[in-house]
């Protein structure tokens, strides 16, 4: 049980109750809340504990305890638990909230601390014998746990064990995740987690998130207010149609949501009872799922058309309605068709963001900048070729042809001209203009050549600089195409974006011995480091979570109520900004990840400060310093002392 003022659900006459009790108790302060059974009578031991402050932080002269909760931060969302205040360097809360003693205290992983409990804590919380008499810190605590999971050889075996820890003590998983972020991001998500989805329904253990299906067509907002958390600020939501490159794994996709939000607390600083996963179940169309007799999601083929539409927009009408304007909701892994339509009908009334269209295009383009500095000339005196014409190929070529515009000056029309789609069928000109989707129409360029069929034919004919794979189809940079790239550029870039590492383009092994050693090279997934004729090569990773968790704290701050282009390019710029010279000695066009926290503050910083430059921010006045004010937004996972 959780409250936050012990007079807020109790009446007079229960109030004055839990007064006398309190009187009657030894070793706890005052004021008490006493928790109730379901026949609403005190339970005998089970009492409430306070967890308050015992250091008064000071910002700016004044201490947030004085702060006004309903306008202090959380881009305009009542701060409820106080922890978009909470620091990383702050170890006691700054705030006071109640929580169930005793053995209920053990099960509650958002404020369990296992061995770490001191020994006043013990006996002051009912916890004595509950728990063996070592009393260790947090830091031992993380020390055991990553002996433990570099012993699996297994990365499932870790996904399994990390996934227990969270449900088990939720601020050592997150401290965990941010002191081993490199180590363990291929963990909590790609590669990893594509596996955990295929195989879903035979180790989920406690169900997490929210599960939608057209069952409850009617009645979404009733199972939102299911939900025990009411101040959500970000939803990430799926269907499950197209899950990274596995294809249609239905309900079994909540793996991306829960992974993605883990993400946005660990890296961003989003507190985790902010954060909602959710799967929209409509069937699936895996004949392979629909006769598991352990899949977990309806057994029906998927939903279309008007079917399909009336359930999402009364789940997006249910969100708005519960949880109001400035909730972020993301778009995660829905199949093409589906992303592009979403995000164009609700962009105006929502606010939305589709990381498969906008995170990797934002993420990529920041590469691509920073490569610019190795390879050197503009965007615009570049050529740009790409295997694969879906929300992401589409996503990364329209948010370039927008930064080269933004530079040149010249019309968007003009600067599409530069990039260049392969496509399953070939590559896309103006011949194939009336069988095209929509989305690839613009990218549907005049050409005097015959039909180019093979990938390998279209570099050779275009001669392009930039080669970027965003297909799902594993192995489609072969030797014969990566060498002609290198034929007629010194430093060709090459981006296999497709996740997991399966379905990368090419790995970077291939691609640095195919390129003599000369290409810049950069991967959805994470490749180790190859040793080519003496010297070493470490590649970069195109992760979107570079870009999505900053982006989404910097929404959350400004208190933003609608995502522009150009707060996609902002990101893009700060990630950029980040690349030091140190890592282009290296080869790197992406900062290591050890630094995550602080890059998504400057990206943060930057995407509210264009929030602000637009008129699309809420949050008034707009702080003065918007990185520091990022970085004191942040959750910290650092243990709480209880008294």
């Amino acid at each position: 049980m959780i409250s936050l003022n012990g007079s807020s659900f109790l009446n007079n006459s229960l109030y004055g109750a839990s007064r006398s009790f309190a009187h009657s108790q030894r070793r706890v302060s005052a004021p008490l809340v006493v928790t109730l059974s379901s026949n609403g009578r005190p339970r005998d031991r089970n009492v409430s504990v306070l967890m308050e402050n015992t250091l008064k932080e000071t910002r700016d002269g004044a201490s947030v305890l004085d702060m006004d909760p309903e306008s202090a931060v959380g881009g305009g969302v009542e701060d409820v638990y106080g922890e978009d205040r909470a620091t990383e360097d702050q170890p006691v809360t700054p705030w006071t909230v109640s929580v169930a003693s005793g053995y209920s205290l053990l099960r509650d992983p958002h404020h369990n601390k296992g061995l770490a409990f001191t020994e006043k804590e013990r006996d002051v919380h009912y916890l004595c014998g509950l728990l063996p008499p070592v009393v260790v810190t947090q830091e031992l605590q993380l020390k055991k746990l990553m002996h433990n999971l570099r012993q699996y050889e297994v990365p499932l075996q870790r996904y399994m064990a990390m996934m227990d820890l969270q449900e088990r003590n939720e601020r050592l998983f997150y401290k965990l995740l941010i002191d081993n972020v490199e180590e363990l991001l291929p963990v909590v998500y790609t590669p990893t987690v594509g596996e955990a989805c295929q195989k879903y329904g035979s180790i989920l253990r406690r169900p997490q998130g929210l599960f939608i299906s057209l069952k409850e067509k009617g009645k979404i907002l009733e199972v939102l207010k299911n939900w025990p958390e009411k101040k959500i600020q970000v939803i990430v939501v799926t269907d499950g149609e197209r899950i990274l490159g596995l294809g249609d794994l239905g309900c079994q996709g909540m793996g991306i949501p829960v992974g993605k939000l883990s993400l946005y607390t660990a890296l961003g600083g989003i507190r985790p009872s902010a954060c909602l996963p959710v799967t929209i179940d409509v069937g699936t169309n895996n004949e392979k799922l629909l006769k598991d007799e352990f899949y977990i999601g309806l057994r029906r083929r998927r939903a279309t058309g008007q079917e399909y539409a009336e359930l999402l927009h009364e789940f997006m009408a249910a969100v708005k309605q519960n949880y109001g304007e400035k909730v972020l909701i993301q778009f995660e892994d829905f199949a093409n068709h589906n992303a592009f339509d979403l995000l164009a009908k609700y962009g105006s009334t929502h606010l939305v963001f589709n990381d498969d269209i906008q995170g990797t295009a934002s993420v990529v383009l920041a590469g691509l900048m920073a490569a610019l500095k190795l390879v050197g000339g503009s965007l615009a005196e570049h050529t740009f070729l790409f295997l694969g014409a879906g929300e992401a190929g589409t996503g990364i070529a329209e948010l370039i042809a927008l930064e080269m515009s933004k530079q040149t000056q010249a019309p968007l029309e003009e600067t599409r001209k530069k990039i260049w789609l392969v496509d399953s069928k070939g590559l896309i000109v103006s011949s194939r203009k009336e069988s095209l989707q929509h989305f690839k129409k613009p990218w549907a360029h005049e050409h005097e050549h015959e039909p180019v069929k093979e990938l390998v034919d279209a570099v050779k004919a275009i001669k392009p600089t930039v080669l970027i794979g965003s297909s799902g189809a594993g192995r489609t940079f072969t030797k014969e195409v990566v060498e002609a790239m290198a034929s007629f550029n010194e430093k060709p870039i090459i981006l296999a974006l497709s996740n997991p590492t399966s379905q990368s383009e090419c790995t970077a092994e291939e691609a640095y011995t195919w390129s003599e050693g000369r290409a810049i090279f950069a991967s959805g997934s994470p490749f180790d480091p190859v040793e080519y004729e003496g010297k070493v090569y470490v590649s970069g990773q195109a992760n979107n979570a570079y870009i999505f968790p900053g982006f989404g704290l910097g929404l959350i701050i400004s208190g933003a109520i609608r995502v522009h282009d150009d707060m996609l390019l902002a990101a893009s710029e700060a990630l950029a900004a980040q690349v030091t010279q140190e890592n282009f000695d290296k080869g790197l066009i992406y900062p290591p990840f050890t630094n995550i926290r602080k890059i998504s503050a400057e990206i943060a910083a930057k995407v509210a400060a264009k929030a602000y430059e637009l008129g699309l921010a809420t949050r008034l006045p707009q702080p003065e310093n918007l990185v520091a004010y990022a970085e004191s937004c942040m959750y910290s996972p650092s243990y709480r002392s209880y008294r």
